[in-house]
């Protein structure tokens, strides 16, 4: 078992895929309800690095089974992102494609809600999405890139190369999105 780091307000726990943490905020709670932290960059620095956050998303979905993703920006606009679900829940995935990296094109999926106090910490190199499991999810996401659309690249989240077991039933995805192609035989990923 990997070692887990603790600070203030977060347990880092790492993922099967280096690089990739899950975040378990811990609350402060009383009779009024609870504050809880999203972000820290003390308490993250041993994971972030000189990293800054430079963009933060809030993503709304309507319906349960929406898809978004599988996206990522190419270098040098590559970007890390901390992902936090505030409404709803959702089936958050990101996906290794890191060129030569030992666990290429491995995945790795995490259910967030505001009830389990998770987020996903994800690295430059990988592809990112989710699927809302349920109606009005909404999610928050820092980054240390801003969206850059000439660096914008994306997977098919239903590529079998990668193999995404989706729990849920999709009803939703965009035009953009849903016509991603899947990945050529001889992908061998992005430099970071």
């Amino acid at each position: 078992m990997r070692k887990r780091e603790m600070s203030n307000r977060f347990e880092v726990r790492p993922t099967a895929i280096a690089g990739l943490h899950v975040l378990e905020r811990r609350p402060i709670a009383d009779q009024r309800g609870f504050l809880e932290r999203m972000f820290c960059a003390d308490d993250l620095a041993a994971i972030l690095g000189q990293r800054k956050i430079v963009q933060i998303n809030h993503s709304f979905n309507a319906k349960a089974g929406t898809l978004r993703g599988m996206h990522f920006q190419h270098p040098p606009h590559a970007e890390c992102k901390i992902v936090s679900c505030l409404r709803g829940e959702i089936f958050d995935v990101a996906v290794d494609i890191r060129r030569g990296s030992p666990t290429f094109l491995q995945w790795h999926g995490e259910v967030l809600s505001p009830t389990n106090w998770k987020s996903l910490f994800i690295p430059e190199g990988f592809a990112h999405g989710f699927l809302s499991l349920t109606e009005e999810s909404e999610i928050l996401y820092l980054t240390t890139q801003a969206y850059c659309p000439s660096a914008e690249g994306g997977l098919n989240a239903m590529d079998p190369r990668v193999g995404i077991r989706w729990p849920a039933e999709i009803v939703e995805v965009s035009d953009r999105d849903g016509r991603q192609a899947f990945l050529a035989a001889d992908f061998e990923g992005v430099r970071i």
